[in-house]
């Protein structure tokens, strides 16, 4: 069965070419023009992937994401995005989306992404089907399984559950960070170079000019790191990152 693919972007042009490239590609492409519609559309049939312009009228392309992620909704969502500074793309990352790609962009790095993102919804998907969890009250948290977590630093990661903790405090990671986090601690004391952690996350290296993976990064500091406690995520200037012990 080909992908789903809900492509929302307001810019004609745009949405035209890169909704035939999809398609050629051997995507089942939706293409709407607003929030709004793209909305309307997830709601009503949920895509593989979506695909969200920043700048959109009306409800933009944030506020779609935010929208799905409060209501749930684990569909991987790559951005595509005028805006290169890094307070845009972390804003794009706080309101759940998982990747983005800055304009103008290649299409076949559109392509690259989309591969990546899908490879490890794909993964996630040959687990358990969802109502394996039935006999788990909703809210009622599952308590992680001590022979299947991973220590290091100060941490603790359940890979199986998808939750990870400083401390006695649980962390809330999207799955980019929570990937990241878990091949650093799989990976405690050594140092990981740029092109390795790019392969490892996303299954591509986006090169030496990229800033996604730096992004990322100080996103995931922001959620680890506490006052007057050392930073457990250290730069190798030049070389790459590496999880060192408290």
């Amino acid at each position: 069965m080909p992908r789903t693919v809900l492509l929302a972007e307001d810019d004609r042009a745009i949405r035209h070419a890169l909704e035939r490239a999809l398609t050629l590609e051997g995507y089942r492409v939706t293409a709407v023009a607003d929030g709004t519609e793209a909305l309307a559309r997830a709601h009503s049939g949920r895509p593989d992937v979506l695909v969200l312009d920043v700048m959109m009228p009306g409800i933009d392309g944030l506020q779609v994401c935010r929208t799905l992620r409060a209501e749930g909704d684990p569909t991987p969502i790559l951005m595509l995005t005028a805006l290169v500074e890094t307070a845009d793309r972390i804003a794009g990352l706080d309101a759940g989306a998982d990747d983005y790609v800055v304009k103008p962009f290649d299409v076949e790095e559109v392509f690259a992404r989309l591969r990546a993102l899908l490879r490890r919804t794909g993964r996630e998907e040959a687990g358990p089907p969802d109502d394996a969890s039935a006999s788990t009250p909703a809210d009622v948290p599952e308590e992680p399984d001590a022979a299947r977590c991973l220590e290091a630093a100060g941490l603790r990661m359940d890979p199986r559950a998808r939750r990870a903790w400083r401390g006695g405090r649980e962390l809330e990671l999207t799955r980019t960070e929570f990937e990241l986090l878990e091949l650093l601690v799989r990976n405690v004391g050594i140092v990981l170079d740029h092109s390795t952690i790019y392969d490892r996350i996303w299954g591509y290296d986006f090169g030496p000019g990229s800033k996604n993976l730096a992004v990322y990064v100080g996103y995931l500091r922001r959620k680890l790191d506490q006052p007057g406690a050392p930073q457990l995520i250290q730069t190798v200037r030049g070389v790459g990152y590496v999880l060192r012990e408290d």
